[in-house]
């Protein structure tokens, strides 16, 4: 429903002009009469738009709710996909956000052109919507993409509660309750942390939890999807947190699977690591700490699996080892109220290269980077020269699985 520039200036008030210039769209509204203000020019064009289309309204109007219906499917977006695969003679493609096909259906015929519609809820990738059609059916694939978003968020919600269930059932089989473990041949544990330093204020540490907990929201409808029971919790880990999941298998092939739809899915660096497959139910607490020494071998937006247990296990799991860490962290603290010194000795002792580089993951100047390792050394009584300091140091900082 084109509107014309002869109209738009009636519209105005404004004296008409030669010709019948066609205005696709409002921005060009807005450019071709400059002296106007803007915002009047828009709601010029809007009724303009709206009263060439009212003829066309109760047909669109009946076209929407044919497929709205589709939102009270047990199967929404296979539903929404066929509907927009019929209409448009087209071939439908749904993808969640970690790149799985929800729904297809259609054929591409020859002559098509690609329309790609992310869908999104509050900035979060939910999913894609891929139409290939005949040309002009874009906007209608835009329409129809407001409607699979919700069905996405309806799924969403779905696996939130699901989601809180299996956290409940997570904390009891670490509590020693086997009944809750999910029905299968063994399982796998993995633990996932985001990079950067700890949070040190509530609002960013609320942030971070709700950042993992998107990710456990991909790694449970990955698992979901493929007919798999996964539970999954965001868990304090020393001071920062975790994404855990737990499902069964005893094979490889889920962990690399979770691995790639986390990829798929966000842009944040992170790690994960991912615990052997285990067959005894009370071995999960055991496979949480494999999961997280995997962690600790696992490169930026990279992976690594527990290949074999650590010697050093019994002495970072030890009450000695607990003890000395509580010690030493109380003595920093007394003079590192807000945290920055604990946070440069954790990033120092994990880091592999020059201050420089080091400086600048921390976003800090280089001297400010060494004037903290300094008065950590002061505070603590060491040098970092000295290896049995810096191995006392490993002891005291490095997070605990």
């Amino acid at each position: 429903m084109s509107v014309t520039l002869a109209a738009l200036r009636g519209a105005l008030n404004l004296s008409s002009t030669a010709g019948d210039e066609l205005l696709p769209d409002v921005e060009a509204a807005v450019r071709a009469v400059p002296d106007v203000p803007a915002a009047d020019v828009r709601a010029a064009f809007a009724r303009l738009q709206a009263d060439s289309l009212r003829p066309h309204l109760p047909g669109l109007r009946a076209l929407l709710d044919d497929a709205q219906r589709a939102l009270t499917h047990p199967q929404p977006e296979v539903t929404l996909a066929r509907w927009l695969a019929g209409v448009t003679g087209g071939e439908v493609t749904v993808r969640a956000s970690w790149g799985d096909v929800v729904a297809h259906a259609g054929h591409a015929p020859d002559g098509t052109e690609l329309t790609e519609v992310p869908l999104a809820f509050e900035r979060r990738p939910v999913g894609t919507l891929q139409l290939r059609a005949a040309p002009g059916w874009a906007d209608l694939a835009a329409l129809i993409a407001e409607l699979l978003r919700l069905a996405r968020l309806q799924a969403a919600a779905a696996g939130a509660a699901r989601r809180r269930v299996g956290e409940r059932q997570f904390e009891a089989l670490l509590s020693g309750d086997a009944a809750q473990l999910p029905p299968g041949e063994g399982f796998t544990v993995a633990a996932l942390r985001l990079d950067g330093p700890p949070p040190r204020s509530a609002r960013t540490r609320e942030a971070r939890t709700a950042q993992l907990d998107v990710l456990c929201s991909v790694g449970e409808g990955f698992f979901y999807r493929r007919g798999l029971t996964c539970l999954t919790a965001v868990r304090a880990q020393g001071d920062s947190d975790v994404a855990v999941w737990l499902w069964p298998g005893a094979d490889q092939a889920g962990g690399a699977g979770l691995f790639e739809a986390l990829l798929n899915a966000t842009a944040a660096p992170f790690r994960l690591g991912v615990s052997r497959p285990h067959a005894d139910p009370g071995a999960v607490g055991a496979a949480l700490r494999e999961a997280a020494q995997a962690l600790a071998h696992a490169g930026p937006r990279g992976s690594a699996t527990f290949t074999q247990p650590d010697p050093l296990r019994p002495l970072l799991d030890s009450p000695e080892r607990a003890a000395h860490a509580a010690d030493w962290q109380a003595r920093l603290r007394a003079g590192d109220p807000d945290g920055k010194l604990a946070d440069t000795l954790r990033a120092y002792l994990t880091h592999q290269g020059s201050l420089g580089d080091l400086a600048r993951n921390l976003n800090v100047h280089v001297n400010t980077l060494r004037y903290r390792l300094r008065r950590a050394e002061e505070l603590l009584g060491g040098a970092l020269t000295e290896p049995a300091f810096v191995a006392r140091l490993y002891l005291a900082f490095q997070p605990s699985p």
